[in-house]
């Protein structure tokens, strides 16, 4: 048996139906909703990861094939699956292992999918080149990319850097959707916990304009105290 049939046939045995009745609501699939007819088979994601680890000879072709899948479980082993293998690979096999990646946002499209992945496949490998496509992703019409955009700044957070960070911030402060109000705000907290004093002066620049959720998930770690004056100030 092939190893996508073999992982195929692993995932339906693995399938819960309580679980994906669950799930569904969960990631928003109704009509209208950003996950509108996402398709899920009722894994959770630490049993995911072990089947990442029994398959661990799977590979880009395993990876691109999961990503055409309509169910979601099999995309998000597909992120697992190129994490691992972008984390060993050569440099020539990390630089395929990311145009696959760039090339199949269309099917990175949830928000675990993309929090799952970006940092360690788009971060990772943009950290000393060129990082002009995070912000031709912050400016996509496409919701997730501009999600991988802010999202994928968090492998520069973890080495100090915040230069990013805060520029696809701005850039991202008028965008209409909650699930980037919320990355946004995540980041920026990220940021805060490093350095305070780098998240206090955006805000000072930028309070007044950021989403509410955007600023509540940023001052989140803030003394209480100083939580509701910006929370005040902002009324």
């Amino acid at each position: 048996m092939e190893i996508t049939e073999a992982i195929i046939a692993r995932l339906e045995d693995l399938a819960d139906e309580k679980s994906a009745v669950i799930l569904q609501r969960f990631f928003k699939t109704g009509p209208g909703e950003y996950g509108e007819g996402d398709r899920f088979r009722g894994i959770r994601v630490p049993v995911l990861r072990r089947l990442c680890r029994e398959f661990a000879q799977a590979g880009s072709t395993e990876a691109l094939a999961l990503l055409g899948s309509a169910w979601h479980e099999d995309r998000l082993l597909a992120m697992l699956i190129l994490i691992e293998r972008y984390r060993k690979a050569d440099e020539s096999g990390r630089e395929s292992i990311y145009s696959l990646y760039c090339s199949q946002t269309a099917r990175i499209n949830n928000w675990d999918l993309v929090d799952i992945s970006a940092p360690h496949i788009v971060g990772r490998h943009l950290n000393c080149s060129d990082r002009s496509s995070l912000y031709r992703y912050a400016a996509s019409a496409n919701l997730w990319e501009r999600r991988i955009a802010i999202i994928s700044t968090f492998h520069f957070i973890r080495n100090g850097e915040f230069e990013e960070t805060l520029s696809i911030a701005e850039s991202l402060l008028d965008d209409p959707e909650d699930l980037i109000h919320k990355a946004v705000g995540w980041m920026l907290r990220e940021v805060g916990k490093r350095d305070r004093k780098v998240l206090e002066l955006f805000l000072e620049r930028h309070g007044r304009r950021m989403p509410r959720v955007m600023l509540r998930y940023a001052i989140e770690r803030f003394p209480e105290e100083m939580r509701q004056g910006y929370l005040h100030g902002l009324s």
